[in-house]
């Protein structure tokens, strides 16, 4: 496994080790000894997948509050994204700074999202399947997003007119949310 740091703080691109020959591949998807080896100490808990059956679905900028807020680690198997990750924490030096990684079948890159980020993706293809593993359970009470083209963040999604959910074409702004990570 290759541990690529981000040009955003505390952000992590993973690249695998893929064994392939006439058969097909291998590869370990999460190994917690070479990750902690790595210096990452996350205790996994919840696996999430998602289906997006369209190019220009734009699922975030999506965050859990306080006690519940989650580490992810996220990748694309089927198809490819734009995952975008933006800082939240209000005391960092790169606060409401945002990266954004391709991430797709083919590449196999994961993302490793440390707690007091916003998360979100734009599909790039038809029939992506998304996957993340979380540091802690979903919490509904704590489930918030901040909305997806907020002039404040500037995000460049490449697209003016997403495929969204009600939740996110309704999400506050990040200036009238109530995202509390210091």
């Amino acid at each position: 496994m290759q541990v690529i740091k981000a040009t955003l703080p505390d952000i992590y691109i993973i690249e695998p080790v893929v064994f392939g020959d006439h058969r097909g591949w291998f590869m370990e998807s999460w190994s917690s000894s070479k990750m902690h080896s790595a210096g990452f100490s996350f205790n996994f808990v919840q696996d999430n997948h998602s289906y997006s059956a369209q190019k220009g679905v734009l699922r975030g900028i999506h965050f859990q509050n306080s006690e519940a807020a989650q580490a992810k680690l996220v990748r694309c198997i089927r198809g490819a994204v734009l995952d975008v990750v933006v800082d939240l924490r209000k005391s960092s030096i790169s606060y409401k700074k945002w990266i954004a990684v391709e991430l797709s079948a083919d590449n196999r890159r994961q993302l490793l999202i440390p707690k007091g980020f916003g998360h979100g993706f734009l599909t790039l293809t038809d029939d992506v399947e998304f996957l993340y593993k979380t540091d802690n359970f979903y919490d509904a009470a704590a489930d918030r997003c901040i909305f997806w083209n907020d002039p404040e963040l500037g995000i460049e999604w490449g697209i003016p007119d997403p495929i969204i959910s009600d939740k996110d074409a309704n999400a506050p702004m990040l200036k009238d949310s109530d995202c509390n990570f210091i």
